[in-house]
């Protein structure tokens, strides 16, 4: 701000998941090498406080195989992006969302471009370029953006971010899982005949499963907080984490009624919405999906809402619960992921 320098920001959702890692990363690189004179600065923000990153185990460990340390990375707790909009210096393009949180609602007019492959909640003016997909990965859509830049800009450590984030968000291009489309599989297949020495699909995609599901030393509120969203409406905060375990494992764990109990009461969330997912062998999803709230009115709420939701219907099944607080369900529409969830909450919030 002081040197009145123009910053354009590349940042992904508050998730911070590899997708959203990666996309930023690899298009604030491309626009950093492709911008003819630029006047602005491109920096890749990560969407989370530093301290939060030890918990994207498999971010933590594609970026370390692919030798880029975490003291290169800047994050949100790191860059104050409303100081630099107040002086008007700020650009944003978003990568893997397009509706920024209400406590960043300020930073909307500087939004300039989105890439996201999820269906769109609102329209943006005509200064904003929008490239939006249902594709598997967000990634598939940076990866095009690259490939139809000058050549030899994509080198091999973008590349092998890109097609090992592709591969995890498209359960390994697995058709079962309901993740994959043509473009994706397009995308990985390029860069594979660009860097031939790519490691192998099975083997890359294991490795950061792997890491994904590795939740041995986390605590409760670090396993909420690895891949959290958080949506309001009238005055009410609702969380959504993705869980990786089965949700008998979860509901297991040794204090986790006061683990619930002091997340939501320190964030000031009114509920908090659990999805859980396991894979078999042959890298089919199997969901659970269980709500918390002390507030029975709001719990009531958000299960009818979505026991009774159409588009899409989740098929769920109550499952025994051990507490009244807590409504468990098995979800029989396995294809749909938080991505689709989200909507349907946030329509009823």
């Amino acid at each position: 701000v002081r040197h009145h320098q123009e910053i354009h920001v590349v940042m992904g959702n508050e998730a911070c998941d590899l997708d959203s890692t990666v996309s930023a990363l690899a298009l604030a690189y491309f626009l950093a090498k492709t911008s003819p004179a630029p006047k602005a600065a491109f920096i890749p923000v990560l969407n989370i406080p530093r301290a939060d990153f030890a918990l994207r185990t498999e971010t933590t460990f594609l970026l370390r195989e692919q030798g880029i340390p975490a003291t290169s990375l800047i994050f949100r707790d790191e860059i104050d992006l409303g100081g630099l909009h107040r002086a008007g210096l700020l650009s944003l393009t978003l990568v893997d969302h397009h509706i920024l949180p209400g406590a960043d609602a300020a930073l909307e007019e500087a939004v300039v471009e989105i890439l996201d492959h999820r269906p769109l909640e609102r329209d943006r003016g005509p200064g904003c370029q929008v490239t939006a997909a249902l594709v598997g990965s967000c990634a598939t859509l940076v990866t095009e953006r690259i490939a139809q830049g000058p050549p030899g800009v994509l080198d091999r450590t973008t590349a092998a971010l890109l097609h090992g984030t592709i591969l995890l968000d498209c359960v390994n291009l697995t058709p079962a899982a309901g993740k994959v489309t043509p473009r994706d599989v397009a995308c990985v297949s390029l860069l594979e005949a660009r860097f031939p020495d790519l490691p192998a699909r099975d083997a890359i995609f294991e490795a950061l499963q792997t890491a994904m599901f590795d939740v041995s030393g986390l605590t409760t509120e670090q396993m909420l907080r690895k891949d959290l969203k958080v949506l309001s409406g009238d005055e009410l905060l609702l969380a959504i984490s993705a869980i990786y375990m089965n949700l008998e494992t979860f509901l297991r764990r040794p204090g986790l009624l006061q683990d619930l109990d002091s997340f939501c009461q320190a964030r000031g969330y009114a509920g908090l919405v659990a999805m859980t997912i396991s894979y078999n062998e042959h890298n089919e999803p199997f969901r659970q999906l269980m709500v918390y709230s002390r507030c029975e009115t709001f719990r009531s709420a958000v299960c009818r809402v979505l026991e009774e939701a159409t588009t899409p219907s989740l098929n769920l099944q109550p499952l025994p619960s051990p507490w009244a607080c807590v409504a468990t369900y098995t979800q029989g529409n396995t294809l749909a992921s938080r991505k689709k969830v989200v909507p349907i909450l946030r329509a009823a919030l």
